[in-house]
């Protein structure tokens, strides 16, 4: 969420994939450029420091200059359920630390979003194209309702690897692996500052809610952190062991770097 937030992972996120082992980082951006989309610089700066694919959700188009980046890059995903003629892909096959293949899509929710196709739907077809041996399979269910996104784990449990949700910006406390096998968090919570209403300076929000008049929502600044899910998965079945979720201030960050 803004500029301040993307620093944070490019300082953080060489140590914590060293730390906590990971084969694998992926994460939505669509909140980096100025809390609303993201540009082809900002794109590189995540894959240079460490991020092995991005996910995007209803800010996707906000910067145009990612529209030619999105055609032409395999480390960067539409939604699946937006129209086929918009810019993007529906799924991207990325390869792990480990050399293990991972397949990564994204959705939109339907409740209290802008209209868009159904993602049930979506996600059969994309499953459909995905090669058998690509068990690993990663769902970012990026949506406003948590009903949406249970509904999603549970439809797609023992079919994927994970569901794990974005766009609400507050981390959940439901992480757990479902019966058939599927990591799912409703949220995973939001890298930047929390010292705001989810990422956007509180006296604006919190004027233009009792005004009625118009405010800049500006990115807020203060008590940046770094929240996320860290899934362990077994590589031949694709069936996730254990999920855990983490959020990381400044001061944590800063020993974690000291320490290693």
């Amino acid at each position: 969420m803004g500029r301040e937030a993307v620093q944070m992972v490019v300082d953080a996120l060489p140590h914590l994939r060293r730390i906590e082992s990971l084969d694998l980082v992926v994460a939505n951006a669509e909140n980096a450029d100025g809390g609303s989309g993201i540009t082809p610089a900002i794109y590189r700066k995540l894959l240079s420091a460490g991020v092995d694919g991005i996910t995007l959700g209803d800010h996707i188009y906000k910067k145009k200059e990612i529209i030619d980046l999105l055609n032409e890059q395999v480390a960067i995903v539409k939604p699946a359920n937006y129209p086929a003629a918009a810019p993007g892909k529906t799924w991207m096959a990325l390869r792990s630390a480990t050399g293990h293949a991972v397949a990564v899509i994204s959705l939109i929710g339907r409740v209290f979003m802008k209209p868009v196709d159904c993602p049930f739907a979506a996600i059969d077809r994309v499953l459909a194209e995905i090669p058998d041996e690509i068990k690993i399979r990663i769902v970012d269910m990026h949506a406003e309702a948590t009903s949406d996104k249970q509904l999603m784990g549970r439809y797609l449990d023992g079919r994927v690897s994970a569901v794990l949700g974005t766009h609400t910006h507050v981390p959940t406390a439901d992480e757990q692996v479902l019966p058939g096998g599927t990591a799912y968090q409703t949220d995973v919570g939001m890298t930047g500052p929390h010292n705001s209403i989810l990422g956007r300076v509180i006296d604006n929000v919190l004027l233009a809610t009792l005004t009625f008049v118009p405010h800049s929502f500006t990115v807020g600044d203060g008590d940046c952190r770094v929240n996320g899910a860290i899934v362990e998965i077994e590589n031949r079945s694709g069936r996730a062991q254990r999920i855990s979720r983490f959020s990381l201030n400044e001061q944590q960050l800063a020993r974690i770097r000291d320490d290693s």
